[in-house]
């Protein structure tokens, strides 16, 4: 997993020696953001121009994406970057693409629900993967936009339509979740964050966000009280976020840095890196739900192991029972929108 804390050098020319991978003598590719002048998306796209993996930087969205890659071919990096804007230029942004990260569709607002949500993305989503289906078949898919246990059964519906799905090519990006559970766990434990470990399983939203607090690492003796306490924190951090900004804003800063670490392991796994393993929301049978996320070893075709969940504790075997309900309704949710399309 990352080692966040080292992401950045300087003033933020080079990111991380661990988030970002060498560029030497790695092949070309060409990275799509869709949604690329959103909340999100505009620093998901900076990031993503300061990696050493991406040769060619495609942003779209259906308005003011020229002033974003404008603004972002001015970054002294070697990726190059073109803009798009509006439906028509969609296949142009697709076309090539090695990896597709899709932040695009509305943020939460106070008061908004994750119900709020999908009337809203999932219809962005199924046409955003139309075009993936049609221009970039062979893409790696990672889906941020919410609700994440629904979009990626739409997105994996939506390719079945067109023959191209590949299961191993599809990803949910939980890696937030992840990023939250090691901070905080770092500091409830007075540990170096950049040494902390911990797997997040399940999904991505509520009581399916599911820490093992009990197999991080390196392990710290806390009483059951404490547990639930970050386990509730983790799940609920993207509310925090939303009602301290005030109605301003959601967590967009830091699922930008979470897409753009786990984009990142997605090209490292392209190019053959050994070892590359990340919490993501893929298709799996590690459970009894038809998509589930759990540690994942990604390399050049995209998924190449799933990772069962190893020994869990009575408290997250609980938890892992009572979320069952809710992701099943989820998954249900989003492969009936497609149907009924």
């Amino acid at each position: 997993m990352f080692q966040a804390g080292r992401q950045f050098v300087g003033a933020g020319r080079e990111v991380a020696r661990r988030c970002f991978s060498s560029a030497a003598e790695a092949p070309e590719r060409k990275v799509a953001v869709l949604g690329a002048a959103g909340g999100i998306g505009q620093t998901l796209s900076l990031l993503m121009k300061m990696s050493p993996s991406v040769t060619k930087l495609s942003l779209y969205d259906i308005v003011n994406t020229p002033g974003v890659a404008a603004d972002c071919s001015h970054v002294n990096t070697g990726a190059q970057v073109t803009g798009h804007v509006g439906a028509d230029q969609l296949d142009d942004a697709l076309k090539g693409c090695d990896v597709v990260v899709i932040p695009a569709g509305v943020p939460r607002k106070p008061g908004m629900t994750r119900d709020d949500l999908f009337a809203i993305n999932a219809g962005i989503v199924a046409g955003l993967v139309d075009g993936v289906a049609r221009n970039c078949p062979e893409a790696l898919i990672t889906m941020i936009s919410n609700p994440v246990n629904s979009t990626v059964p739409i997105a994996a519906e939506v390719l079945k339509k067109h023959g191209v799905y590949n299961p191993k090519k599809l990803f949910g990006v939980t890696t937030l979740d992840v990023v939250r559970a090691k901070t905080f766990y770092a500091e409830k434990n007075g540990l170096d964050v950049n040494t902390v470990d911990v797997p997040v399983v399940g999904g991505h939203a509520g009581i399916t966000i599911l820490p093992l607090f009990s197999q991080a690492t390196p392990s710290a003796q806390m009483d059951q009280e404490t547990i639930e306490a970050l386990t509730v924190r983790t799940q609920n951090g993207g509310t925090e976020v939303v009602e301290a900004k005030a109605g301003k804003g959601s967590a967009t800063l830091s699922m930008a840095y979470a897409g753009a670490l786990f984009a990142d392991a997605a090209l490292r796994g392209l190019n053959g890196v050994q070892d590359v393993v990340e919490c993501t929301y893929v298709e799996s049978s590690v459970t009894d739900v038809p998509f589930f996320s759990s540690k994942v070893k990604l390399g050049p075709e995209g998924v190449s192991e799933i990772y069962g969940l190893g020994d869990l504790t009575d408290y997250e075997k609980d938890a892992l029972d009572k979320m069952m309900p809710e992701l099943q309704a989820s998954i249900d949710k989003g492969i009936d929108f497609v149907k009924n399309m």
